[in-house]
């Protein structure tokens, strides 16, 4: 006992002089450099905090200021026109409908994909193919999705000629409910899957000692922890279908959609900028509950404190079952978009069906289109470069940066409100703020928009890896007189690069396909890919159309292979490093 005593005395007294010791190196450090720390901070913050203060807060507010404004004087007119109006009530209640339908089934088809993956002991090679080609729909814009329906399901249509027969017609709701499953069906799967992939499997087996039937045992193994994950996407969904304009633009026919009705006040033949704007506040609303109700959700998380990688036992039936079901959602899938890839490589889709790439040496050698792809990928290049420097700044603060906490609480509720902003209002919010601005009709506005309306997925991404690493790398690096700056330089920006390169890709991928925001604001010397792809249509130029959608799905392949062999070989060198 007395040695006891004495070594933790000693002790106590070896950790008092340490920690005197660090406390001393912490006020030297403190005096010249920690300013020079805090100014660097400060600076980074408030370039990052009036970035969004001009570009997200100031249009939100120009678009409710519209809203109350008629004929340059303060009134609710546009509120009582539109409330009262039948028009918008029949296009809130379809989209609301068709929405909810929709986020139903493509959650159920994506709890069946990632099932597959995770809970059977289906062949490897079908567990990669639905890994990959799960993902697939979210290469190609929302646009050519309804083209694509056209063109498989039609009277001339693809599938119609193969199965000789017309299954139905795709204008309306049956058309709008396929587009909006294939289009919202990946999004389902990545959050579905990603939760399923970190369920203990080992509970199956104790749920089969204590005599569980196999329906208890499917409830208290996967369905119970899978509820929360399973609510937010449908919530997700529903979000994405319910603002989402680019299949209703192609397909709606008759139908009247909260999306179209927007378009058609912002833009159409009677512009009305009071009345668009009242329907793009009630297009927020939906948007806001459901971000709050997944914010809520996400304390029925279950979490549990190890995994084990158990491999799952073959069972015929449910392996059978499983991958049959699988394997029959994604051929459907691929079978619609085949057309894409089938009518710009024919003479003269469907009366010449030899091969020719006429289509695509036209469209090269038109002046109008190839400075389409070249604004298209001008603009998804920056967006993404400086969309991960903006997000990787904002993340520093959230997810690290000890002594911030009131910054980083500011930028986790800016990427939060974001969030709840659709695509679409974020363009009429841009549209109505920058008009006659210096700003309006260039590649900045652009670019900003897509960094903006873009910004909350990045983000997380990054400030998620950021919080994965050691806490204590930051005042190591003060105590060797670092700045801040050269902290973040030296110490984080190597531990979160493969991060940082998802960041990029994700912006790069979804400024190719986006439609929603940037057709309001695109001018007709900026015209990018999916802009132009909705002029076409105008004109029926399906085979110009369709190329476009090919060369959009070949730029973000690269894009994804490129960042893939970068990450490869930055993996290969640190293990070279290490070893």
């Amino acid at each position: 006992m007395q040695i006891t005593s004495t070594l933790s005395a000693g002790g106590t007294n070896l950790s008092d002089r340490a920690e005197n010791k660090l406390k001393t190196g912490r006020r030297r450090s403190k005096t010249p450099l920690s300013v020079v720390s805090k100014r660097q901070m400060r600076g980074v913050f408030i370039a990052i905090a009036v970035l969004f203060l001009i570009f997200a807060c100031f249009p939100m507010v120009m678009v409710f200021i519209k809203s109350l404004s008629v004929g340059g004087k303060a009134s609710v007119a546009a509120y009582r026109d539109v409330f009262s109006s039948k028009e918008v009530f029949v296009g809130m209640r379809n989209s609301f409908g068709v929405a909810g339908l929709s986020a139903l089934i493509s959650t159920g088809l994506a709890f069946v994909l990632a099932y597959t993956l995770n809970f059977t002991a289906a062949p490897k090679g079908l567990k990669h193919f639905i890994s990959v080609f799960a993902m697939l729909p979210m290469l190609i814009p929302t646009i050519t999705y309804g083209f694509a329906l056209i063109y498989s399901f039609g009277k001339q249509g693809f599938l119609t000629r193969l199965f000789h027969h017309q299954f139905f017609s795709i204008y309306g709701t049956r058309g709008l409910v396929i587009g909006f499953v294939i289009y919202t069906t990946p999004i389902a799967f990545m959050l579905i899957e990603n939760t399923m992939h970190f369920i203990d499997k080992k509970y199956l087996i104790v749920s089969k000692i204590m005599g569980d039937n196999p329906g208890r045992r499917f409830m208290n193994t996967v369905g119970i922890p899978m509820l929360g994950t399973l609510a937010t996407a449908f919530i997700q969904s529903f979000t994405l279908a319910f603002t989402d304009y680019g299949i209703p633009m192609s397909i709606a026919g008759n139908m009247d959609l909260a999306a179209t009705l927007l378009y058609g006040r912002m833009l159409g033949t009677f512009p009305d900028f009071a009345a668009g704007s009242v329907i793009a506040i009630l297009m927020l609303i939906p948007a806001v509950i459901n971000v709050s109700l997944i914010q809520y959700l996400k304390r029925f998380n279950v979490r549990y404190s190890s995994t084990s990688d158990m491999k799952m036992r073959r069972d015929p039936v449910r392996d059978g079952a499983f991958s049959a079901a699988s394997l029959a959602i994604l051929i459907c899938m691929l079978m619609i978009f085949a057309v894409i890839f089938v009518v710009p490589f024919v003479n003269q889709w469907p009366y010449n069906v030899a091969f020719s790439m006429k289509h695509f040496k036209a469209v090269f050698s038109d002046l109008e289109l190839s400075q389409v792809v070249k604004n298209s990928l001008t603009v998804s290049l920056l967006s993404a470069l400086i969309g991960t420097v903006v997000a990787y700044g904002a993340a520093l603060f959230s997810g690290r940066t000890e002594g911030s906490r009131l910054e980083g609480q500011t930028m986790d509720t800016i990427a939060l409100t974001i969030n709840t902003i659709p695509g679409m209002v974020i363009g009429v919010a841009y549209m109505l703020a920058f008009k006659g601005t210096a700003i309006q009709n260039t590649f900045a506005i652009l670019i900003i928009c897509n960094i903006v309306h873009l910004f909350p997925s990045p983000y997380l991404m990054i400030k998620n890896a950021l919080e994965k690493l050691n806490p204590q790398w930051e005042k190591t690096a003060a105590l060797m007189g670092d700045s801040w700056l050269k902290t973040m330089g030296r110490i984080m920006t190597p531990n979160v690069w493969p991060a940082l390169l998802e960041a990029f890709s994700f912006y790069f991928i979804n400024a190719m396909v986006t439609v929603s925001a940037v057709i309001f604001v695109a001018g007709a010397h900026t015209m990018v890919m999916t802009v132009k792809i909705q002029e076409l249509q105008h004109f029926a130029d399906f085979d110009d159309i369709f190329v476009l959608s090919v060369l959009i799905f070949i730029f973000n392949i690269a894009a994804k292979g490129i960042i893939s062999a970068i990450k490869h070989v930055t993996a290969h060198r640190r293990l070279a490093i290490k070893s």
